[in-house]
C-alpha cells in the first residue's frame, strides 16, 4: 500500500515539477518586456482568480478569516521579493543556471530550521549544508568568469527568501489551512506587488496575454500536484524528483532561447543536488530510528 502512495507521490511531483518549470519559463518570456515587479505582480494576479475558484469549489471560504494576519503578510512580502529577484535573474541567465543556484534552498531550510523551529541538526547533515555552499560559490566563481554579479546574488536572495517562506509555511500549517495559505499569498502577492510595480508599469501587450494565462494555469496546477505529492508519499521518497527541474531547465534553454550553461555550473549543481540528496537520505535514516 505504501508502495503504492509513493508511487502517486512520485508521479504528482514530476507534474509539479513540470508544470513550475513551465510558470519560470513564462516568467522568463515576461522578464523580457516587463520590470521584474510587474512579473510579480503578473504571477500573483493570473492565478488568482484560480485559487479562488478553488477555495470555493472545496467550500472553505469561512477559514479564509481565521489565519495569522501578521506571519500572512511576512510571508507574502517574501513572495513578492522572491518572485522579483527570480525574474530579475532569469532576464539575464539561463534556466538551467538559475535552477543550479536556487537548489541550494532547501539546504537552507534545514540551517533555518534550527533557530526558527527549535530542531536539531547534526554534524553530517552540517557537513552537507556547508558542501552545497561550495557547490553555489562553484557556479558564481566570484573570482572568475562565472555567474557572480547581480543575477547571481538575485537567485540566492530568491532561495533565502523561499527558504523563509517555507519555515513559515511549517508554522501557519499548525493553525492554518492549506487553502488560507495558498489564497493569501497569490493575493497579498498581487495586490502589494502591484501598487509597487504602478510607478514602472509598462502597458501589457496582447502578444503576452497566452503567457500570462499559462503563468496562472501552470503556477495553480503545479500547487495542486505539490500538494498532493506531499499527501501521497513519503517526503523523503517524494523529495529528490524535485531535481528533475534541471532536466526541464535544460530543455526550455535549448529549444526556445538557444543557450546552455558551461561545464562548470552543471559541476556546481552536481555538487548542490548531491548534497541535498544526501540530506534526504540522513532524514530517511533518522526518521527510521525515532520510529524504532
Amino acid at each position: 500500500m505504501q508502495t503504492q502512495s509513493n508511487l502517486r507521490g512520485i508521479v504528482a511531483m514530476l507534474l509539479a515539477v513540470g508544470f513550475f518549470s513551465l510558470m519560470d519559463g513564462g516568467l522568463k518570456q515576461l522578464a523580457g518586456h516587463y520590470p521584474p515587479m510587474q512579473v510579480a505582480a503578473l504571477r500573483g494576479l493570473s492565478g488568482l482568480p484560480l485559487v479562488v475558484a478553488w477555495v470555493l469549489a472545496t467550500g472553505t471560504v469561512v477559514g479564509l478569516l481565521k489565519i495569522r494576519w501578521r506571519l500572512h503578510l511576512l510571508r507574502a512580502g517574501l513572495s513578492i521579493m522572491m518572485l522579483s529577484a527570480f525574474a530579475f535573474a532569469l532576464k539575464q541567465m539561463p534556466m538551467t543556471s538559475a535552477y543550479a543556484i536556487f537548489f541550494v534552498a532547501p539546504l537552507l531550510i534545514t540551517a533555518l530550521s534550527v533557530p526558527m523551529l527549535g530542531e536539531h541538526v547534526g554534524p553530517r547533515r552540517w557537513a552537507a549544508i556547508a558542501v552545497g555552499l561550495v557547490g553555489v560559490l562553484v557556479v558564481l566563481r566570484p573570482t572568475g568568469e562565472g555567474l557572480f554579479g547581480w543575477a547571481g546574488l538575485a537567485v540566492v536572495a530568491a532561495a533565502a527568501g523561499y527558504s523563509l517562506s517555507a519555515i513559515m509555511v511549517r508554522v501557519l500549517h499548525r493553525t492554518d489551512s492549506s487553502q488560507s495559505m495558498v489564497f493569501w499569498m497569490l493575493a497579498m502577492t498581487a495586490v502589494g506587488a502591484s501598487l509597487l510595480a504602478l510607478p514602472g508599469w509598462v502597458p501589457l501587450r496582447l502578444a503576452d496575454a497566452w503567457v500570462i494565462a499559462g503563468v496562472g494555469v501552470t503556477g495553480f496546477l503545479g500547487q495542486v500536484a505539490i500538494t498532493e505529492a506531499f499527501r501521497s508519499g513519503e517526503a523523503s521518497v517524494v523529495a529528490p524528483f524535485e531535481y528533475s527541474a534541471l532536466a526541464w531547465g535544460l530543455g526550455l534553454d535549448l529549444m526556445i532561447w538557444g543557450v546552455l550553461p558551461d561545464g562548470w555550473t552543471f559541476f556546481g549543481a552536481g555538487i548542490i543536488v548531491a548534497s541535498g540528496l544526501y540530506m534526504v537520505h540522513r532524514e530517511r535514516v533518522l526518521g527510521r530510528r525515532r520510529a524504532a
